[in-house]
């Protein structure tokens, strides 16, 4: 019988230089530290990924500009999302095999018996999608999922009513015989792919899921082919949230841990038991041209004791534009509109007063011996203010003599309205999703 929660624990690694720990367990596993099930979940460019990149970065801030230097496809990704043109879910891919879809792969389990798969966690995207075995075009170095195999496996008639919610669909508009589900998508890199929609078992940890509904991708073009799928928590109907909302009530929450450790570990639970009890909460907001985003109402930022002066168009929620501000698990530094970052950056360097100088997406470093004077960051939320601890506003160099304050402006190919509040800024906090009663929550907890 399935459990009502879940608890999932992330296994997240940079590839820096091992230091001052006596811990000698496993971070790949997939055993939870108290021997509890799992759900394991990766940084894409990490150790314990099948994804990750030949070459390691030397230090953490090496790993991060390496990582933000995905956010602007990211950006431009979420931008088309809220445009409002009628376009089917695309996942923005570059060449290389490089998915810029967020930076952490959930092992899950699909089929019987069980099939482990290397997914994408994505709040932003509604799609369940894995690559097929016997696909052409698809990378020959990404696991695949073989329907053969599975005595579960079942695919899904153009009849059926999850088939008229699937995005690119192909059936045929009449036809005597039952016809396979099939859609296709595109994307931003030029490629795109063709499935068939189906249905097998999904296992999380020591929970079964029957006949849950995916994409298997049978073909696929161009030279950006995501590898790995992707399992989508966003509002949508084909959501991993809604299509197992009646097991774990529409509620989830992460805990993303620091960059500074080497073997980052966090956790993932979902369902309503073992969230925490003292929490604060804001209102999420929806935008019918695009509900799968979790929007939030952000009033205001204060750098020390100032609120910033900020056009308040810039903060106001406009379904018709996109304006406004999502919470999303793909992004890695916080963007602002520009001229609201440019009144953050301001207010910021005047307070610390020093002289200041660019590295990578980052232009407002200092020395560091100045840290000491940098003023805390505070997000204005409807009915929370949420003070960012020192670590989630700040990054150091490799030699560690400069300090880089870790937010930036909205890339002038992405939708200029959209603030995004992204994972650097939500580290050691617990991150509440509670889609039934559209609240947000947030609780500071130390997850390494």
């Amino acid at each position: 019988m399935a459990s009502s929660a879940l608890h999932c624990f992330f296994f997240f690694t940079l590839l820096v230089p091992f230091a001052f720990t006596t811990d000698t367990r496993d971070p790949c596993a997939t055993a939870a530290p108290d021997g509890s099930d799992d759900l394991s979940i990766i940084p894409i460019n990490a150790k314990c990924s099948p994804f990750a990149p030949t070459h390691a970065s030397s230090s953490v801030i090496d790993t991060v500009l390496h990582m933000a230097s995905s956010d602007s496809h990211r950006l431009t990704y979420l931008s088309s999302l809220v445009s409002g043109k009628p376009k089917p879910i695309s996942v923005p891919i570059a060449s290389g095999n490089q998915l810029h879809t967020g930076n952490y792969v959930v092992r899950a389990k699909l089929g019987t018996p069980p099939q482990l798969m290397f997914m994408v966690l994505d709040t932003s995207n509604d799609a369940v999608w894995v690559p097929c075995s016997g696909c052409s075009g698809c990378s020959a170095d990404s696991p695949s999922f073989n329907p053969n195999s599975s005595s579960t496996y079942s695919t899904v008639s153009c009849s059926t009513a999850q088939c008229t919610q699937a995005h690119g669909l192909t059936c045929p508009s009449s036809s005597l015989q039952p016809s396979i589900c099939s859609f296709n998508q595109s994307y931003g890199g030029g490629s795109s792919f063709s499935a068939n929609l189906v249905q097998d078992t999904l296992t999380l940890s020591s929970d079964v899921i029957p006949n849950f509904s995916f994409g298997c991708i049978n073909s696929a073009s161009g030279n950006s082919l995501p590898p790995q799928g992707l399992m989508g928590l966003g509002r949508g109907p084909m959501s991993l949230v809604s299509q197992i909302s009646s097991l774990y009530s529409g509620v989830f929450s992460y805990c993303l841990p620091s960059f500074r450790s080497f073997y980052f570990s966090g956790s993932l639970k979902l369902g309503l038991l073992g969230q925490p009890k003292s929490i604060r909460y804001t209102p999420l907001l929806r935008n019918p041209r695009r509900p799968s985003l979790y929007y939030v109402n952000l009033t205001g930022v204060s750098v020390g004791s100032v609120q910033v002066p900020v056009d308040q168009k810039f903060w106001t929620f406009d379904s018709s534009s996109g304006a406004g501000t999502i919470i999303d698990s793909g992004t890695v530094i916080t963007r602002f509109a520009q001229p609201v970052y440019e009144a953050i950056r301001d207010e910021f360097r005047k307070q610390v007063n020093g002289s200041f100088s660019t590295l990578g997406a980052f232009d407002t470093c200092f020395t560091a011996d100045n840290e000491n004077v940098a003023p805390k960051i505070t997000l204005h939320m409807t009915s929370l203010d949420l003070k960012l601890p020192v670590e989630n506003t700040l990054i150091h160099s490799s030699a560690g003599t400069l300090a880089c304050l870790s937010m930036a402006g909205i890339p002038q190919n992405a939708n200029a309205v959209l603030n995004v509040i992204a994972n650097l800024q939500q580290q050691n906090l617990r991150i509440l999703f509670d889609v039934p009663n559209s609240r947000l929550g947030i609780a500071p907890e130390p997850c390494n």
